[in-house]
């Protein structure tokens, strides 16, 4: 073989080894996206049942307009997504904080907020 022959040959496995880690990077990040976006549509559901639970009236089981007493469903505290915590309940919010189980970089996991108010709720990536 010649000298241009095994050039092209170590060029092309250079090549195909960046393809590999790029590809393997770019699968990474799409599953900890994955992750967070479930996390989000979790805690929307989450957000959901809080606001029933403050419009329903106290007689009928609800909060008769105030979060307190409300509390995270167990069968929903954690599931194959993450783990849910409820960090605060006031009279007119509540800040629910979800944890899932892909780890973004080092020990941090992928942690997503959500403040839930009467008729609204508003979502903030953590990590």
């Amino acid at each position: 073989m010649g000298q241009q022959q095994l050039l092209l040959i170590v060029l092309g496995m250079i090549i195909v080894g960046i393809a590999v880690v790029f590809s393997i990077t770019l699968f990474r990040k799409n599953a900890i996206d994955s992750k967070r976006d479930l996390l989000i549509n979790e805690c929307g559901n989450l957000a959901m049942d809080a606001m029933k639970y403050y419009k329903r009236p106290s007689s009928l089981g609800g909060g008769g307009n105030t979060f307190v007493g409300w509390a995270i469903p167990e069968v929903i505290a954690t599931t194959a997504t993450g783990y849910y915590y409820s960090a605060a309940i006031f009279q007119d919010s509540v800040l629910i904080v979800g944890t899932g189980n892909e780890v973004v970089n080092g020990n941090d996991s992928v942690k997503v907020q959500i403040s839930v108010y009467q008729n609204n709720y508003k979502t903030q990536i953590i990590n």
